[in-house]
């Protein structure tokens, strides 16, 4: 007992401050988290974590319990919606008030921005709130205000008033539609962003409530931690009661090297399709429009090549020319549909525009120089390629990303195959349990699929999109099989396959974070 005690004593000698504020806190209450133990102490919440973390280390508290939740908070561009009206709002405001508007005047009075025109007038008419008339002048019905011009105003003022506020406190409705405001491909994308937050609760051990009642008996001292020459000039440091040290704590860890995880799944899917008889892409992270779009007959007026979506080189701004007969081929399969039976997209093409350099949007890119040099008919090809186009970073959506891209080209090969590959793919990848399959649109493919998957506490997320290479792709470039493709987010299929909550975790600067953290290991 006497050794029991003079442990004790040797404890709370070492305790620092910050350790002796919590511990009554803890105490009395039994149990707090880290938000609670720092307002009731009187300190930060990252003094609050500090210390937790020492009474940890000395075995005085211990975590009893770990929340997760999703938080809402509007972004930039939410918050000015919330203050100013979504473009629907303004647009059908101004109309109200003005009368019937020519469509120029009616965008600059309303302060809607050309890439929300197209979209805002599209949602109106579709309400039925607005008709478009000779001349191309715009005017309001007797309708009412539209409810989807309500709900979004109110939910955003909803979420402005309540920030950072959990997404469990909205309605179902509510959820549903934040969730659409903070991704995706659907309408209002990025104007709230979700956040994975955690929330632990601490209490104290046996031996940290004997600690406790040493402290209450003792009471809490200030102490001097460290000596300052500014203390040794003044001689303030007399008398003084200077912190100890606390000999019998463990040591630092001593940490051998690690592999990244993540890095270790990007090599995993390499060598499973190399050993799955795959021949890899390569290619440069920065290309040209003429490959990573134009060879994918996707239109030079398409809005993915918006400023707002990709990233565009500055200096220098061109590549060279495209070589022939490519450049000439997919030309006039856009005007015209060159020698393909189409009608092309029936506009005049921009050769020089198509040499615009990007960083890579998409790893179809490599696929459509792979087809171009000459591929081994048949044949199958596969490349784990870093793409960028913008995006809200939120818990499952990041401006910068890996796609597993591949292409299978040959007489045999049709849309049966595709989706078995797929669900190969996702079972033997990301090991999802539960995956599913519904109708899309690629500009570049036709029949169009994406694969959604479950995740377990994210709920379903979209893998990639896939489908059969249009004769508007394949036949400019010289190949006459069908060919199959598909793209699928790596990033994604690593959350499901490391057991992580957040996109972010996988490209995280936390050493401590990318050293401990406990990998799902059923994938190797």
């Amino acid at each position: 007992m006497a050794e029991e005690g003079a442990g004790r004593e040797a404890l709370l000698e070492s305790l620092h401050n910050l350790e002796e504020r919590a511990l009554p806190v803890l105490a009395e209450r039994g149990s707090a988290d880290e938000e609670a133990l720092a307002a009731a102490a009187g300190m930060q919440e990252a003094q609050a974590r500090t210390a937790l973390g020492w009474l940890q280390s000395k075995g005085l508290a211990a975590l009893v319990a770990e929340e997760e939740h999703r938080e809402v908070r509007l972004t930039e561009t939410g918050a000015a919606y919330a203050e100013n009206g979504t473009p629907e709002e303004r647009i059908w405001r101004h109309l109200r008030s003005a009368g019937a508007t020519a469509m120029p005047v009616l965008m600059e009075a309303a302060g809607v921005e050309k890439e929300e025109q197209s979209g805002a007038i599209g949602a109106l008419r579709a309400a039925g709130a607005i008709t478009i008339g000779p001349g191309g002048k715009v005017e309001a019905t007797d309708a009412p205000e539209p409810a989807t011009i309500t709900r979004d105003r109110d939910l955003l003022r909803a979420v402005r008033e309540r920030q950072p506020a959990p997404l469990e406190s909205f309605t179902p409705a509510e959820q549903q539609r934040l969730q659409e405001m903070a991704g995706g491909k659907r309408k209002g994308k990025g104007l709230v962003a979700i956040d994975l937050r955690r929330r632990r609760t601490y209490a104290l051990t046996e031996e940290g409530k004997a600690v406790a009642r040493l402290l209450a008996e003792r009471g809490v001292r200030e102490e001097i931690g460290q000596l300052t020459p500014a203390m040794l000039q003044e001689g303030s440091w007399r008398g003084a009661r200077f912190r100890p040290y606390y000999i019998g704590l463990n040591p630092p860890r001593v940490l051998a090297g690690k592999l990244n995880s993540y890095a270790e799944f990007l090599d995993f899917i390499r060598q499973k399709l190399l050993a799955m008889g795959f021949t890899e892409m390569r290619g440069s992270l920065v290309e040209n429009e003429f490959w990573d779009m134009d060879a994918l007959y996707m239109p030079q007026f398409h809005p993915a090549r918006n400023i707002h979506d990709s990233y565009y080189v500055q200096e220098p701004e061109y590549s060279d020319p495209v070589a022939e007969p490519f450049a000439t081929r997919v030309a006039q399969t856009h005007e015209n549909g060159g020698d393909t039976g189409s009608r092309g997209w029936e506009y005049r093409f921009d050769a020089q525009r198509s040499r615009r350099l990007l960083l890579r949007t998409q790893g179809t890119a490599l696929s459509a120089r792979t087809l171009a040099a000459g591929p081994k008919i048949p044949g199958k090809y596969f490349a784990t390629a870093r793409c960028f186009r913008y995006d809200q970073v939120d818990a499952t959506h990041a401006s910068d990303f890996y796609q597993v891209e591949g292409i299978v080209l040959g007489e045999g090969v049709n849309f049966r195959t595709l989706l078995g590959l797929l669900k190969l793919f996702a079972a033997e990848i990301a090991r999802a349990t539960e995956v599913a399959f519904a109708p899309a649109y690629f500009p570049y493919t036709e029949p169009s699929v994406e694969m959604h998957a479950r995740h377990p506490s994210l709920g379903w997320m979209e893998l990639g999109g896939a489908g059969l290479f249009r004769p508007e792709v394949t036949q400019p470039l010289g190949v006459s099989v069908p060919v199959i493709a598909w793209g699928l987010g790596i990033d994604r299929m690593a959350m499901l396959a490391l057991g992580l909550q957040d996109i972010r975790d996988l490209f995280s600067a936390d050493l401590d974070l990318v050293r401990t953290r406990k990998v799902t290991e059923t994938w190797k």
